[in-house]
């Protein structure tokens, strides 16, 4: 079988910046994660702003995200041109704290950066395409807001799970790939670590990642990403 591998990601902050990934206690939106800030401005991306691409060459670092030194080309991992035979995410569902969302996929901005859920959709949740399908050996990423201009947003209670709970992700041909969480992880947006999170794997695996933290009105972001790590079973 031909795994698909999906290049390092450099976390500058993900979709939910203020509400992610996407899944998204990556991005720094301009809201925040916990507690929804009063009179939040509205998000200009996932947990914590944009996130840059998977990619060997560095991407353009969006105003007021943090910077990131980019992998060399010869640590970026190769990227299998096919798919397994793996169906389409659509749903992911996650009974512990009442998730259960349709998922956008969603894949670069013109500047390099990862889209975020935004308008109409911005309180769903949203499988990158740049990683793998899940249930394909690899990492696949899932993004989403903490909150949003709405209030609390899809991933608001992300950082309460615990591991062995589970993930449930419902494909387009009607399967069911459930994941266990490993344990869940906080990390300081301007250290995160990119090849922890986005290494590939000899197996299934599921990033759910997303904002936490204090926010930093000043910098316009929270301060942290919240990322759940789990294994398909």
């Amino acid at each position: 079988m031909r795994r698909r591998r999906v290049a390092v990601v450099l976390a500058a902050g993900l979709v939910l910046g203020g509400g992610t990934a996407v899944a998204v206690g990556l991005g720094d939106q301009d809201t925040g994660p916990g507690e929804v800030p009063a009179a939040a401005p509205s998000p200009s991306g996932p947990a914590g702003g944009a996130l840059p691409a998977p990619s060997a060459a560095p991407a353009p670092t969006p105003s007021g995200a943090p910077t990131s030194e980019a992998p060399t080309a010869s640590a970026a991992p190769e990227q299998a041109p096919e798919h397994q035979d793996v169906a389409l995410p659509a749903t992911v569902r996650i009974p512990a704290i009442d998730v259960d969302s349709d998922l956008l996929h969603l894949g670069l901005n013109d500047d390099g950066t990862i889209e975020v859920p935004a308008g109409d959709d911005i309180d769903r949740a949203a499988w990158f395409d740049g990683s793998p399908r899940p249930g394909e050996d690899g990492p696949a990423v899932i993004e989403g807001h903490v909150d949003s201009p709405n209030g609390a947003s899809v991933f608001y209670r992300l950082s309460e799970m615990q591991p062995g709970q589970e993930i449930h992700v419902d494909r387009r041909d009607g399967s069911t790939a459930t994941f266990v969480v490993d344990r869940v992880e906080q990390y300081p947006k301007r250290e995160f670590p990119t090849r922890a999170v986005y290494a590939n794997t000899d197996g299934p695996e599921l990033r759910v990642i997303t904002c936490g933290g204090a926010w930093d009105a000043d910098w316009g972001h929270y301060v942290d990403n919240t990322v759940v790590y789990a294994h398909e079973v």
